[in-house]
This record gives C-alpha cells, sequence and structure tokens, in this order.
C-alpha cells in the first residue's frame, strides 16, 4: 500500500510541476475539423472525470526553443537519440516526402496489418478494415517514408490547428532501421521551416507505455500541461 500511495504522491508532484502550455484552436483554419477536435481534446478524461481529455502530459515540442531545423537536430543529437537513428535511416536509403494516401492505400494497408500488436495491444479493428479512400481535411498533411527500392515502409498524417500542429497517425513497418524517427524528425523539421506552428504535439506522455514515451522523448517531446482555448 505504501508503494502505491508513494507512486500516486510521485504522479501528483510531476503533474504540479509541468510547465505550461497556452494550444489555440484557430477555426479560420477549416471550421469543422478544428472544432471537432477542439471538442476532443477538452471533453473529460475517460478516466479522470474532473480533468481534460488531453490537458495534463500533452507531448510537445517547442518550436520556440528551436528556431531551424539544424538547431532541433542538435538538440536530439547523440548516439541513440532520434538525430541518429534519423541519419541511421538516411544512410540505407530511406526518404520521407508528402504524399496523397489515396495513391497508396494497398501500401497503407499492409503497413497497418503488419503485426498483430503494436506498444502491447492489439490492433484497432479499424486499421484491419482495407480503406480504399481517405478523406483529407484542409488542415491535414500526409507524409510516407520511402525505401531505397520505392516502397512505401511508413506514414504518417498531421493535422495543422492553429498555434500548434498535432499527429493523427503514425504507422510503419516494425525494423531496426529508424525509419519512425527519421519520419518524425523530417515532418518536425518541415514545421520549422513553414513558421506557422509554435508546437508540435504527439499526443499524450501518460497514456503511454515505457517504449512510446522513450520514442517521443528522443525525439525532442516533453510533458506539458495544455490549456486550450478557440477561436
Amino acid at each position: 500500500m505504501s508503494n502505491a500511495l508513494s507512486r500516486h504522491c510521485a504522479t501528483v508532484l510531476q503533474l504540479a510541476r509541468l510547465p505550461v502550455a497556452h494550444l489555440q484552436f484557430d477555426r479560420r483554419i477549416e471550421p469543422d475539423n478544428v472544432s471537432a477536435t477542439y471538442r476532443l481534446y477538452t471533453r473529460s478524461h475517460p478516466k479522470y472525470k474532473v480533468i481534460q481529455y488531453k490537458s495534463w502530459g500533452a507531448a510537445l515540442v517547442d518550436l520556440q526553443d528551436c528556431r531551424s531545423r539544424d538547431a532541433y537536430l542538435e538538440r536530439i543529437k547523440g548516439k541513440n537519440n532520434g538525430a541518429w537513428h534519423a541519419k541511421r535511416a538516411r544512410s540505407r536509403g530511406y526518404s520521407v516526402t508528402h504524399i496523397d494516401r489515396n495513391d497508396h492505400v494497398h501500401a497503407i494497408h499492409d503497413i497497418n496489418t503488419s503485426v498483430e500488436q503494436r506498444q502491447g495491444r492489439k490492433m484497432d479493428e479499424k486499421y484491419l478494415v482495407k480503406q480504399t479512400a481517405f478523406e483529407q481535411p484542409a488542415n491535414f498533411h500526409s507524409y510516407g517514408v520511402f525505401s531505397a527500392e520505392g516502397k512505401l515502409v511508413a506514414y504518417a498524417t498531421i493535422g495543422h490547428y492553429g498555434n500548434f500542429s498535432a499527429f493523427s497517425q503514425l504507422m510503419g513497418y516494425r525494423n531496426n532501421d529508424g525509419i519512425m524517427h527519421l519520419m518524425v524528425s523530417e515532418i518536425i523539421g518541415l514545421q520549422i521551416e513553414q513558421g506557422k506552428v509554435r508546437y508540435v504535439m504527439y499526443d499524450t506522455f501518460f497514456g503511454a507505455l515505457p517504449g512510446l514515451r522513450q520514442f517521443k522523448t528522443i525525439l525532442g517531446f516533453q510533458p506539458y500541461r495544455a490549456k486550450y482555448s478557440l477561436v
């Protein structure tokens, strides 16, 4: 009992010390999608009803701390850090480019069904059903990682909502080539160069398993308390 209480107290203390990030949703970007996402992010947490769904422990990269792509990569350099894995992927011939998911429906289905579990959980049923067409709101962009042979091996979608962008999907084949690190770091680099947002978000820290939490950490994400507004 004492160990459980100690862990609980440590968690509460950690939450209380989180830096605050003010994330603003702007309906002018895409009224329907931005408004719907705002409602999702600010609804009651399914387990802890008194807090908002994605408020405590939001996984963010503050781009104000890395004003250029090189500055961001410098921040995540070092052996086994994000830039190290991304460099390894590039050396093996992988590249990242903007894609239309509708041009890659078969390859995306193959990626989605390549493993039965991810992060210790069974794949959601929606990923097991082959989707023949993808809707793409105006504030969304999709990116793919391609092998040297031109095969799509990973893909991601990211939405622009206001002063921040947030990853919606990140999926790839399971290998040790650093393809996911390459994809995330390249997309964050593009966000820096475009200069439209201050923050990039990748869900939350405290609902993630240790492996995913470590993945986020070595790519520069840190836990924040997010306060949301809608204009």
